[in-house]
């Protein structure tokens, strides 16, 4: 015991107070005492001083102490979370085999693979393909792919990637009790890559599927299927990023980013959260030898859910179509535009008597709003008309020169896409004036051999190559009709507008390529 006064009597006093001057703890009390004379207060404050001194001397050492076995718990928790989401998501992963038909032309691989080397030919190098390719046999049903699928219903609908049923004739599915049932295909959506077969079995225990838009970049993930014919592989990473895109043109993408390990036979396999709800279907891996680099997609639950809805109901997926040709802005662009932004699509061409053309959208018009929600990028907008029902009305928000304007447009249908312009693939670029290319007058013989409905502009006959105008796309037989906004209805035209406009400022140009109008801006780099 510590005396310190006949006041402190009775108290015991730690390390952590024993070395305090009592005078002047006591002087401070007593001070206390004499302006307010309220004994309680002054057993209060000493209480909670002895407290204090307490956890100060106790806690830190137990808090150094025990920091590895808190790390150790952490990291056991996190193992027995996944633990948990393999077993919940396992019973509802299927392998998935099919077999076609040889027929000419057709040449399936030695081995059973995933189509989707073929669908993303470009993450793989050619060598890989090589080795596993051979001589069809001449007759039979041959083993084309084997990927992964997720039951979804009791009914025996499964979810899975079109690169992997979508050229089949037949198609086996192997649950994770062994069973081995026969599938039909119910429905395929190569603009989306994903596909609905159907089993006819007892005991299904289909999985939960999540909300997609609440996933976050850094969040834990979980992917399911049956890499290289391996069943019930089980691999875990994070969200990488988010809205990416890989093939462009026509197709609907909006892919998850993963370093969770995907490898071929994974496709149509879930990407599941946490919670052990799927928000995701794998479908594509980028590598340059065929195996798992760190880098994979999935299409996010939420566009499955609405596909695999679509087609399951009408055996098809019904869109929305606004007829426009829509591009994305960077700073170059936007600037000629005086547009302050590269959030947005710009439109580079309205299609004849389409829903755009008779609500009145304009080429040249920057798309900034569609039904009520902001549009940052062309990914973006094409995914949400597409998510509208055809005949439903939507607000429109443009900037044309400058100014916002609100159009009405009545949705269309997507029509199919054997009926739909192409904007065909890029051919390798090709003199002249200082952008690099060779012009020549649209005559009306031209014109009929170009397939193209223009009057008047100038056919491009050569492009230099790593020339201004080969840098920004432009390649032979695409027909120039306005520069910096103005009709050239000639060669002369064209290079009277070229001398005016100042190529260190930048140039904008209308070019159509194939049918398809679009903006092309070009400068020269200083």
């Amino acid at each position: 015991m510590i005396q310190t006064g006949n006041w402190l009597a009775g108290y015991y006093l730690p390390s952590g107070l024993a070395n305090w001057q009592p005078v002047t703890v006591a002087f401070w009390l007593k001070f206390y005492d004499f302006i307010t004379g309220n004994v309680m207060v002054r057993d209060i404050i000493v209480k909670s001083l002895i407290l204090c001194s307490l956890m100060l001397t106790l806690y830190t050492p137990v808090a150094e102490a025990d920091s590895s076995e808190i790390g150790r718990k952490y990291a056991e928790d996190l193992s027995e979370t996944f633990e948990w989401v393999a077993n919940q998501i396992t019973p509802a992963v299927v392998n998935i085999s099919t077999r076609v038909k040889v027929r000419r032309g057709i040449q399936p691989p030695d081995l059973p693979s995933d189509p989707f080397f073929e669908y993303f030919r470009d993450f793989f190098g050619e060598d890989f393909f090589d080795r596993y390719r051979r001589r069809p046999a001449p007759r039979g049903l041959q083993p084309y792919s084997m990927g992964t699928g997720v039951i979804v219903d009791r009914q025996g609908h499964i979810l899975t990637n079109n690169h992997v049923v979508g050229e089949a004739d037949e198609v086996k599915v192997t649950l994770y009790d062994k069973r081995t049932v026969k599938a039909k295909i119910i429905g395929t959506d190569p603009r989306t890559d994903l596909a609905v077969i159907k089993i006819e079995a007892k005991n299904l225990k289909p999985a939960v599927l999540g909300d997609s838009d609440k996933l976050k970049i850094g969040e834990w993930v979980i992917a399911a299927g049956n890499p290289f014919g391996l069943s019930n592989t089980i691999t875990a990473g994070i969200v990488s990023a988010k809205g990416r895109s890989l093939m462009g043109g026509g197709r609907y993408e909006d892919y998850i980013q993963t370093d969770a390990a995907i490898n071929p036979g994974n496709s149509g396999g879930p990407l599941v959260n946490l919670h052990g709800e799927v928000v995701g279907i794998n479908t594509a891996i980028y590598s340059k030898s065929g195996g798992y680099m760190g880098i994979g997609f999935a299409i996010p639950v939420n566009m499955a859910k609405s596909v695999m809805q679509s087609l399951i109901k009408e055996g098809r997926v019904v869109r929305g179509w606004l007829g426009v040709i829509i591009q994305d802005l960077d700073e170059n662009l936007a600037k000629s535009f005086n547009y302050p932004s590269t959030e947005g699509a710009l439109v580079g061409d309205v299609q004849k008597n389409g829903p755009a053309q008779k609500a009145g959208l304009k080429q040249g018009d920057i798309i900034i709003r569609f039904n009520g929600r902001k549009i940052k990028s062309v990914n973006q907008l094409r995914n949400e008309v597409a998510a509208v029902r055809p005949g439903t009305r939507v607000s429109v928000d443009v900037i044309r020169n400058g100014r916002k304007k609100t159009l009405k447009v009545k949705i269309g249908e997507l029509p199919s896409e054997d009926k739909m312009p192409g904007l065909g693939q890029r051919e390798s670029q090709t003199e002249e004036n200082e952008l690099g290319i060779s012009v020549d007058d649209l005559t009306e013989d031209m014109a009929d051999r170009l397939g193209t409905d223009a009057k008047e502009g100038v056919v491009v006959t050569r492009v230099l190559p790593g020339s201004i105008a080969a840098q920004a796309g432009i390649r032979p037989r695409d027909i120039i009709l306005k520069v910096n906004g103005k009709k050239v209805s000639d060669a002369d035209q064209f290079r009277a507008a070229l001398k005016k406009a100042n190529l260190k400022k930048g140039i904008r140009m209308i070019i159509e390529s194939r049918g398809i109008q679009r903006f092309v801006f070009m400068r020269a780099e200083e």
